[in-house]
């Protein structure tokens, strides 16, 4: 390659993955405590939710090292060994509500404080240990578009 070789640009984050053992508590905490809509789900590989523009994979780790079994979906085998970590993007306003539907829930916030920059962060746990956070995008960001 080429140093005046200039990459195409990435426009988004189309997808990201979490991975869980039990789809069904992943299900119930996803879908049920966190609302998202699920878009597809295969009984003990995989359930799927949308969040915003995106979408939200939850995959049974030990069903992803193994081949699809499906030769139009020739996805490669992945998976990740330990808990994993992902962002939300919300107001103040609206992690104050999270809170309060997160302690409903019985889901405990295990840091709730402001970033050097001045925004504010929660963080808590699903069901598999997976590390999930709440953030208002200046957290990275200088404008409210997140962009």
């Amino acid at each position: 390659m080429r140093e005046t070789d200039t990459p195409p640009p990435l426009t988004g984050l189309l997808e990201a993955a979490l991975y869980a053992p039990d789809l069904d508590a992943a299900e119930a905490f996803y879908g049920g405590v966190l609302g998202l809509t699920q878009i597809a789900r295969v009984a003990g590989r995989h359930v799927f939710y949308r969040v915003g523009d995106m979408v939200l994979l939850i995959f049974n780790p030990a069903r992803t090292v193994e081949p699809s079994g499906n030769p139009d979906l020739p996805v490669p085998t992945h998976g990740a060994r330990g808990q994993g970590h992902l962002c939300f993007s919300a107001t103040p306003e609206q992690m104050d509500q999270w809170a309060r539907r997160l302690a409903a829930a019985g889901q405990a916030v295990e840091a709730d404080f402001t970033w050097p920059n001045g925004a504010r962060s929660i963080y808590f746990r699903d069901p598999a240990g997976n590390s999930l956070e709440m953030a208002e995008p200046r957290l990275w960001f200088n404008d409210s578009t997140g962009g």
